[in-house]
């Protein structure tokens, strides 16, 4: 059996122009008041893998275009469709109040673990990661549809943003297929 790596051109999925014309997953990512531009670009470049809607970036989370985001990004904050709000909370009861199942991806008291957790077919969901330090907004995390976490084994009660958001991505893209 042959192993031999991908090349470039065997790794090319299609255009910008194609992907922006793609039929995208009812998902979108919303990043409250994330610090980290690495972590913005790392999420904008797993998004695109995922053919997720739209990234939102709310509160403090910087927007491109930024060298450090840039940097992660690879280009997918070319592709993937996104925009910056300044209230996090604000977007996330506006979005519910047109139709989004709002997923938090949180630790908290009766959390649904994201293995249980399954997409139907014919909603939106919006998922909203929080801030490294603080999480994600009570506020938002009061008025979600589902509480998501994702199990851990570890010492550590926590893993990166971006990390956490793809792993999300990734159960919730599955739940589609």
């Amino acid at each position: 059996m042959e192993r031999t790596k991908k090349n470039i051109f065997e790794l090319t999925n299609c255009s910008l122009g194609e992907y922006r014309e793609m039929e995208k997953l009812p998902i979108a990512l919303m990043a409250d008041n994330v610090r980290s531009m690495y972590n913005v670009g790392a999420m904008l470049r797993t998004a695109d893998a995922f053919l997720i809607a739209e990234m939102i970036m709310a509160g403090i989370t910087g927007v491109p275009p930024h060298p450090e985001i840039s940097k992660t990004a690879l280009g997918a904050e070319d592709s993937v469709a996104w925009r910056h709000v300044d209230d996090a909370f604000s977007e996330a009861l506006r979005m519910r109040e047109e139709g989004w199942k709002v997923c938090v991806l949180e630790q908290t008291h009766n959390s649904t673990m994201l293995q249980d957790f399954r997409c139907e077919k014919g909603e939106k969901y919006l998922l909203v990661v929080g801030n490294e330090v603080s999480g994600v907004d009570q506020r938002i995390v009061d008025i979600a549809d589902v509480v998501l976490e994702i199990p851990q084994g570890g010492v550590k009660h926590s893993l990166n943003v971006s990390v956490s958001a793809g792993i999300a991505m990734w159960q919730m893209v599955q739940s589609l297929m």
